[in-house]
């Protein structure tokens, strides 16, 4: 093959079929128990597929993580862009951490195994980062900076704390705590009173 990778032809999703069998793998057997046959057996590719694609497994994993990011990501920013009014994006901001969309048990699991990984491999450690920083922005489209980060703090640790309490979430006490995370933060208008009232206090 000259060392140039071509693409398998008649085939073109065979490559994004190996990441989803990856993950599936991973979801069921953890990233320890995920090797290269059990990959090609879910995705019903011949062993070499998973070989021609992909520098050995680590480099198999990262792309896989990566498409999960990217995956979430879309679904976090899609949910609140639907978003029109401030109580629309709160809400959006429950569902993403009560509904069973974006904290569903087969991504949560993914997201444990994605986190355990990314402590010994950089290049998931750069996703994870790229990830944080894309929620960030989906909530700035609503959201002030401070609250962006709270709120996602929120997203990303209460439905851990639903998977290892083995309990369903009290959505109630979820929305509530969203809109005191954002009623605490001053308004811009409330700012700007501020400092009419304390002019130059703020440096």
């Amino acid at each position: 093959m000259n060392g140039t990778r071509r693409e398998i032809p008649n085939d073109p999703g065979r490559r994004e079929r190996i990441l989803d069998a990856a993950l599936d793998v991973v979801a069921e057997s953890g990233v320890h128990g995920t090797t290269h046959r059990k990959i090609a057996a879910r995705a019903d590719v011949p062993l070499g597929s998973v070989t021609y694609y992909f520098d050995g497994l680590d480099d198999l994993l990262a792309q896989a993580f990566a498409r999960l990011a990217d995956t979430m990501s879309h679904l976090y920013r899609a949910t609140l862009r639907r978003a029109s009014t401030e109580a629309e994006a709160e809400a959006a901001v429950v569902e993403l951490i009560c509904g069973p969309a974006y904290a569903a048990p087969r991504e949560m699991t993914l997201i444990f195994e994605m986190y355990a990984y990314a402590n010994h491999h950089a290049r998931v450690a750069e996703t994870t980062r790229t990830w944080l920083r894309r929620s960030h922005e989906s909530l700035a489209l609503h959201f002030a900076p401070g609250v962006s980060h709270a709120l996602d703090v929120l997203i990303e640790g209460w439905p851990m704390h639903r998977v290892f309490g083995d309990r369903p979430l009290d959505r109630r006490l979820v929305a509530r705590t969203v809109h005191a995370i954002v009623d605490a933060h001053p308004r811009p208008s409330d700012r700007d009173r501020a400092e009419d009232v304390h002019p130059g206090s703020h440096a």
